[in-house]
């Protein structure tokens, strides 16, 4: 038997206020997942930025001819990270601090401050320079890399006594500790003058050029970018 009853209707303002709140629902919810998307990309950001990799710049011509001023690198922040097993040091991307290793380090005398240096010599090791010619253990180190402003002086000559960019040690690099220099060997400060770098204040190895501008050629980056470095690895 069929009813004769017509189906009740919402009230017009009952709708109304119905897709109102249907709006506001969505309009909140739109926000809150925008919100939570830039949450974690922050997060996620501050993650990589902290343990992973890091952006850096040169600063200064201490590592001349190989890093120029305006170079921009990344730095491999985890290829140095502690491990707590022989399985996590053969299956993680990480490996101990070799000589020639370019890092990037807290100075010593004011941490707030990031240094880039090259490491020479190793915990244990003897470092000597000798007419500007680095010798560990005793035997002349290769470096191709190397960069000087002026040749080494004669050697009976009074000033080589006195300036450590002629003549320096021999030390030994204690233990939890690196020895440091600048490629651009009479224009960097680096352990020759300020010691020994502890283990602890090294952030990353040096990966990757990504961007390269001659900050003296102009204020314009795009017609003063030095195309050719653009992803060069850093050796």
């Amino acid at each position: 038997m069929k009813s004769d009853e017509k189906p009740k209707q919402r009230p017009k303002g009952a709708r109304a206020a119905a897709r109102g709140e249907g709006a506001s629902s969505f309009r909140k919810s739109t926000v809150r997942e925008y919100f939570e998307t830039l949450l974690t990309a922050v997060i996620l950001a501050l993650f990589v930025r902290t343990w992973v990799v890091q952006a850096f710049k040169i600063p200064t011509g201490s590592m001349e001819n190989n890093l120029l001023i305006g170079d921009h690198l990344l730095v491999n922040k985890f290829v140095f990270g502690p491990t707590a097993s022989a399985l996590e040091r053969a299956v993680l991307p990480v490996r101990a601090v070799r000589r020639g290793d370019i890092v990037v380090f807290k100075y010593p005398e004011d941490p707030e401050r990031d240094f880039i240096k090259r490491v020479i010599g190793l915990p244990g090791e003897t470092v000597e320079v000798r007419r500007k010619a680095v010798h560990v253990g005793g035997r002349p180190l290769d470096e191709p890399y190397v960069h000087f402003l002026q040749p080494a002086a004669a050697s009976d000559s009074e000033v080589t006594a006195y300036d450590v960019r002629e003549n320096y040690g021999p030390v030994t690099v204690p233990e939890g500790h690196y020895f440091v220099m600048g490629d651009n060997r009479d224009n960097s400060q680096d352990s020759r003058y300020w010691g020994f770098l502890p283990a602890g204040h090294v952030k990353g190895r040096a990966l990757v050029i990504y961007w390269s501008w001659d900050a003296e050629g102009g204020a314009n980056p795009l017609a003063h970018t030095r195309w050719g470095r653009l992803l060069r690895p850093i050796r």
